[in-house]
């Protein structure tokens, strides 16, 4: 029979870019540890930001992908009218609803099912984005 554990996962504040935050969630959610097999759904709370899963090893894809969605996504556009809040905070909009702000993974013996080079990246991309918090979902077989 399934069940169902809920947890709100804060995650201290960081600087512009994308950075690596698996191990700061499954440290704050105890849950995980004593779930066989289920499914554990994350959801940042937040419209500028991200999450996205990708490179877990070398730290210059995470550089890379911020010089690319500057790129792709310039600050200044003379085309944003959403500008109340700075020119970082259109852009971080558009960078978060196209790489989205939740996750599905897998969970097997406790631990997430991840790939050997994969990791949860958060996006931050506001200068000044301060905390995050994500609403962590399990489902799934727990031990007894």
């Amino acid at each position: 029979m399934s069940q169902w554990q809920q947890q709100l996962i804060r995650l201290s504040a960081r600087s512009r870019g994308f950075h690596l935050v698996t191990d700061e969630i499954v440290e704050q959610f105890s849950a995980l540890r004593s779930c066989r097999i289920g499914l554990l759904h994350l959801l940042l709370q937040h419209t500028s930001a991200s999450l996205t899963l990708n490179e877990n090893a070398d730290p210059t894809v995470r550089g890379d992908f911020e010089r690319f969605f500057n790129r792709q996504v310039p600050e200044h556009a003379n085309y944003f009218q959403h500008t109340y809040e700075g020119p970082d905070d259109m852009p971080a909009h558009i960078k978060a609803s196209v790489l989205g702000t939740s996750l599905t993974l897998p969970v097997s013996n406790g631990h997430l099912a991840l790939g050997t080079w994969q990791g949860i990246y958060l996006g931050e991309h506001r200068d000044q984005g301060g905390g995050r918090t994500i609403i962590a979902t399990l489902t799934g077989q727990f031990d007894d």
